[in-house]
């Protein structure tokens, strides 16, 4: 059977929303004329939901009662897509109309990518290069790509899945609350030997960590930091063994002790609330990073 021609309706639109009202107007610009969008809402409890009524009527809202975490709202949304791709997109994205052209572009030129991905650009319009090879393999050297490459790792922030593809990849990995997920992801799909390709002449501004407002922001700081050394000590256990993720765990908190010296005598509040999260989040040995399967008992189905 030939492949049906890649075009806007061949794509859905995942975004994971929390407390993340100011970043809606800006979004919805650019998703005007994209039939299809998913957005599913981690129990915000600003103004998210009354602005997505105003500025993306024609989206697809779920609402969780509670924060689920970025991987497992993410795969809600993956369980109900229909069409041959989905496109996973943070609120903080500004895309535009050649965003999408140049995307549907990309997925006819590379059928066989498992995920296609952009470049992302900063709020100064310089390249985040947020793509690399799995760093226990080798590190990534030298200067921004400039021409379609195939790599190890990707963003989620920004990142085209091949909707057949990942029947056999599997989801999110549901461990994951937050943070890592997306590297998880891509190193299945890399041990897999399917396809990332990054396409740098796409490209789309990302307002990196403005996701996330709320009423309290030095709580979310306190959240991010947590929740960022609790993923990346799951990935270390989970590729690497117990072992390696408790070392890991003492280490980082020696250093993360040491910095909270010069943060109590100048403090700044919202890396100091960071900070904390993060030695909470190393001090705190919980269920998951106890009971965490390594790699070789995870199946794809499980995702």
């Amino acid at each position: 059977m030939k492949p049906l021609p890649i075009c806007e309706g061949n794509i859905t639109i995942i975004i994971v929303t929390f407390n993340s009202a100011h970043c809606i107007a800006a979004l919805a610009k650019g998703l005007a004329e994209m039939p299809h969008v998913i957005v599913i809402d981690n129990a915000s409890d600003d103004e998210t939901l009354s602005q997505i009524d105003l500025k993306l009527p024609h989206a697809k809202l779920i609402v969780n009662s509670r924060n689920l975490g970025f991987g497992a709202a993410n795969n809600l949304a993956l369980r109900q897509v229909t069409t041959p791709y989905a496109l996973l997109l943070n609120p903080d994205c500004i895309p535009n109309a050649p965003f999408f052209v140049d995307l549907i572009e990309a997925a006819a030129m590379f059928p066989d990518a498992t995920v296609i991905a952009p470049h992302l650009l900063r709020r100064d319009g310089e390249v985040e290069l947020s793509y690399r090879w799995p760093s226990s393999l080798w590190k990534s050297r030298g200067p921004k790509a400039d021409g379609p490459c195939s790599v190890g790792f990707v963003c989620g922030a920004a990142m085209l899945l091949k909707m057949s593809a990942m029947e056999k990849i599997g989801l999110f990995d549901e461990s994951f609350f937050l943070y890592y997920e997306d590297e998880d992801l891509c190193q299945r799909i890399f041990m897999a030997k399917e396809n990332i390709v990054l396409v740098p002449k796409i490209e789309i501004a990302h307002l990196s960590r403005s996701s996330v407002k709320g009423r309290n922001p030095l709580k979310s700081e306190f959240q991010r930091g947590f929740h960022h050394v609790q993923s990346k000590l799951l990935f270390k256990r989970k590729y690497f063994g117990a072992s390696s993720s408790n070392a890991l765990r003492l280490t980082t908190l020696a250093l993360a002790l040491v910095t909270l010296i010069p943060r109590l005598l100048i403090p700044h509040p919202r890396y100091l609330a960071r900070l904390l999260g993060r030695i909470a989040g190393l001090l705190f040995v919980g269920p998951k990073l106890k009971t965490l399967r390594p790699l070789d008992q995870f199946k794809a189905s499980d995702a």
